[in-house]
């Protein structure tokens, strides 16, 4: 992505108090598990909704304008996969977020949400890290003319 330094720092700082902002909204909703308390829970996971639609938002549009600045075609579709990609990992976060709100209870719950999360973490972590990788390695090639 062509970003000067400057709005790489803004939109680092902006993102990542949105981030912030998102996970301090949200956790408390994760300790409630019972289903007499799913309004409650609802509340958490909306207030976490708007942070997240923000950055999900930064994201696929926002920053459209420096990922076409990218002059090297296979390295600027490689950017919007990531940037495509990171939505849809991210997306599965409040899908697994709602598993109590869906009627698994219990312990059920607690291992759904964790089997979940970790599916999203692999996804999140470690997909779209190998993807920013062949970016880096893509970029540094160009730009030692391999």
């Amino acid at each position: 992505m062509k970003l000067s330094a400057e709005e790489s720092s803004s939109k680092s700082v902006t993102l990542g108090a949105a981030a912030a902002l998102m996970i301090i909204a949200g956790y408390p909703g994760e300790i409630v598990l019972d289903a007499d308390q799913a309004n409650t829970r609802w509340m958490y996971w909306g207030a976490a909704m708007l942070p997240f639609s923000y950055i999900v938002y930064t994201l696929l549009v926002g920053l459209s304008g420096a990922t076409n600045a990218e002059e090297d075609a296979e390295i600027r579709g490689k950017i919007k996969q990531a940037q495509v990609l990171t939505v849809i990992s991210w997306c599965t976060y409040p899908v697994v977020y709602v598993f109590p709100m869906m009627g698994i209870t219990g312990s059920n719950a607690v291992v759904a949400i964790q089997i979940g999360y970790s599916v999203s973490d692999i996804i999140s972590k470690c997909a779209v890290g190998l993807l920013i990788t062949d970016i880096t390695i893509s970029k540094s090639n160009k730009l030692r003319g391999i």
